[in-house]
């Protein structure tokens, strides 16, 4: 890299000071420009998914994402805003060391808050605000790790202010989150998926024959008129009723370089550093994975006899059952957690990008309209506020104008729809796919900054 990267720590931290077997590893960069008391922390979904695809591809210094032949500056690093640290978390993902022992959120979170002592501890923090941040499973890690630093009572080292989330699973995310919304998905965006009419049909068919239809025009109301029944996907008996995987296997069929993280992506399929650009493993031939290189792993103080990989398997212990059916099991955040964190901080973002199949945004507002907080359930009136940007392309401005095209991309304008009530603010994200920073880098930057409390609205 011909750039410098700034002051930037990496390692792995035992949970236990006592036990140098188990331990997370992390990436720590102090902010760009003047210290600020503070630190937000960035977590992977999957679960099994390392949060050095964030570091490397969404919000850190530099980016390499899908397609580059080199990294470049990232013009929108969240370290532009505050102090980041990147957590490869559970104990098990990437080059966190040691036996998983997750059974559920609440254990896990427990360990990340010893993890996040020693970690203060050897920088020295202390009384510093700490947000929390993450994407699609970390729906469910970032609100139980506030809740279990709320529990601290400790605000010299677990000042808990605030979280965000992408693309989320904070609700029930099987039938709801998924099987229930499917037939939107693919309705409002056939121009992309390009089924036959015979195949939309059926799928319309099975969406009204097995509840979902009557599900979404019953719940998805503002206000809501009532709490929503349990529902749970059974595997062995959903049979035609499986819409999610069903449109899954056939847009592979149309597509083969259908990549649900953004459908938008046509062939060739694009080689990326982290080796895994969708839900198929692919690398440019010859170009190792990033992450395992020796002279990365050397100069990032990593356990130079680990394989890296970006998402290295389930590490909850049962490997099913639960509400998400992967061995973990908590409650959906939407129950308890999430309330109590909305509540305590007056400042969480949930936000849902437009283009994914992974967690569609009707699903994420579903789950929304089945919480209660601040003494009422779900949102009281329809998101409607337009989110529009009026910050300078910084990432293509050059190209731009060297094309002959000065100012055609400025300013961007309506990119999504905000809205705020009772502490929770929600963003959804027009043209993005599920890694938000990567794929919007302007709005995902206002909505750290309203995080941070820079700004009131998006």
């Amino acid at each position: 890299m011909d750039f410098d990267l700034g002051e930037l720590y990496s390692g792995v931290i035992p949970v236990d000071m006592r036990n140098a077997s188990r331990g997370l590893f992390y990436v720590f960069q102090p902010t760009i420009g003047a210290p600020v008391d503070e630190i937000t922390i960035w977590l992977q979904g999957g679960p099994g998914c390392s949060s050095l695809e964030g570091f490397l591809q969404e919000n850190g210094r530099f980016q390499w994402a899908w397609g580059q032949f080199t990294p470049t500056i990232n013009q929108y690093s969240w370290v532009n805003l505050t102090n980041m640290l990147w957590v490869e978390f559970p104990v098990g993902v990437g080059f966190s060391i040691g036996d998983s022992r997750a059974t559920d959120e609440e254990v896990i979170a427990e360990e990340f808050n010893k993890f996040f002592l020693n970690f203060q501890k050897l920088f020295g923090i202390s009384n510093f605000k700490i947000y929390v941040t993450g994407e699609s499973y970390a729906g469910r890690y970032a609100p139980y790790i506030a809740s279990g630093m709320m529990d601290k009572n400790d605000t010299a080292h677990y000042n808990v202010s605030g979280v965000l989330t992408y693309d989320p699973t904070i609700g029930e995310i099987l039938w709801v989150g998924q099987q229930a919304v499917t037939y939107p998905v693919l309705q409002q965006n056939n121009n992309l998926f390009r089924f036959n009419q015979s195949f939309l049909n059926k799928m319309q068919s099975l969406d009204k024959s097995c509840g979902y239809a009557d599900y979404r025009d019953t719940y998805l109301k503002y206000p809501p008129t009532q709490v929503q029944p349990s529902k749970s996907v059974n595997s062995s008996s959903i049979g035609e009723c499986d819409l999610w995987h069903t449109a899954y296997f056939a847009a592979y069929a149309l597509n083969p370089c259908f990549n649900p993280y953004l459908f938008t992506m046509q062939c060739p399929l694009q080689g990326d550093p982290l080796g895994f650009p969708s839900d198929l493993v692919y690398t440019y031939p010859g170009v190792p994975v990033y992450f395992n290189r020796t002279d990365v792993k050397k100069a990032m103080h990593a356990p130079m006899n680990r394989e890296w990989s970006l998402c290295n398997g389930n590490p909850f212990l049962a490997g099913e059952g639960g509400p998400v059916n992967v061995g973990d099991f908590s409650a959906d955040p939407i129950q308890h957690i999430l309330p109590r964190v909305i509540e305590a901080t007056q400042r969480v973002l949930v936000s849902n990008s437009d283009l994914q199949y992974e967690t569609p945004t009707t699903g994420t507002l579903l789950a929304i309209q089945n919480m209660t907080w601040g003494g009422k359930l779900g949102f009281q009136a329809k998101p409607s506020k337009p989110i529009y940007i009026t910050e300078p392309d910084l990432q293509y401005e050059a190209v731009f104008a060297a094309s002959g095209f000065d100012d055609v991309d400025d300013p961007q304008g309506t990119i999504g729809v905000q809205h705020f009530e009772r502490g929770l603010m929600w963003a959804e994200a027009f043209l993005c796919g599920h890694m938000q920073p990567q794929f919007q880098p302007r709005s995902s930057y206002r909505h750290l900054q309203w995080l941070l409390g820079h700004i009131q609205t998006l």
